[in-house]
Parts: structure tokens; sequence; C-alpha cells
């Protein structure tokens, strides 16, 4: 099973470092991750939704399938990342607008690594 991670563009770029979160919770199978405790599963890919207001996170699909394809891969999971579900003001219709076309399973979530707080224990 190939998985990727749909995330947000502004804070893939600008504030999460190297998606580290989502690929701890994916290697130890934490968060939404969990479901594939056990399985062969591989991520694949991340990829963010284009920017405000959710501009492409279709086309940005459509072309990671082109990319995969001469190499015999598909995706078979998209998760939504917790990125985006967070944070974002257009994550309804961008989660609308990729479990419309994906043709896979869309999960919304992935790691479970939130703060509880900024500042203190």
């Amino acid at each position: 099973m190939n998985i990727a991670v749909l995330s947000c563009k502004n804070i893939k770029d600008e504030t999460c470092l190297g998606c580290h979160r989502c690929l701890m919770g994916f290697d130890k199978k934490e968060g939404e991750f969990a479901r594939y405790q056990g399985t062969d599963a591989k991520m694949r890919a991340f990829l963010h939704c284009g920017g405000c207001p959710g501009t492409s996170p279709v086309l940005r699909l459509v072309g990671l399938k082109a990319w995969m394809a001469p190499m015999g891969e598909t995706i078979d999971a998209v998760h939504i990342g917790t990125c985006l579900l967070d944070n974002c003001p257009h994550k309804d219709t961008i989660i609308q607008k990729v479990k419309a076309k994906a043709g896979v399973e869309v999960i919304e979530g992935s790691h479970p690594y939130r703060p509880v707080q900024v500042f203190g224990q």
C-alpha cells in the first residue's frame, strides 16, 4: 500500500521542518497512521494543496499520478495532513474536492503530535 500526505502549502514551506512529524508518525504507526500497523505500507509522497485558497490539490494529485506512472506505482490512500486540518480555513472545500476526485480512500489526519501549549510544562 502506497501512502501520500496532502499538506498545507504555507505550513509545509514555512514552518514544518522536513515534514518530520508526519514521517515520525508513519514510522511509529501513530495517529491516523496506526491503521498500517503490521502492513507493508510505504510513505511515497508529500504534496501540498497549491496554496490559498486550496487552488490545486486535485491537479497536484494528477501530477503525482503521472510522476509515479513510469515506475509502475500509484497511491492507494491519501492522508489530509494534520497541518491542513488544524490550520486551514479552506479545509472543508479542499477535503471535499480530494474525496470527490482521488478515487482512493482519503483519511483526515496524519500525525498525533500537536503541542498542548506553547510555553510551560
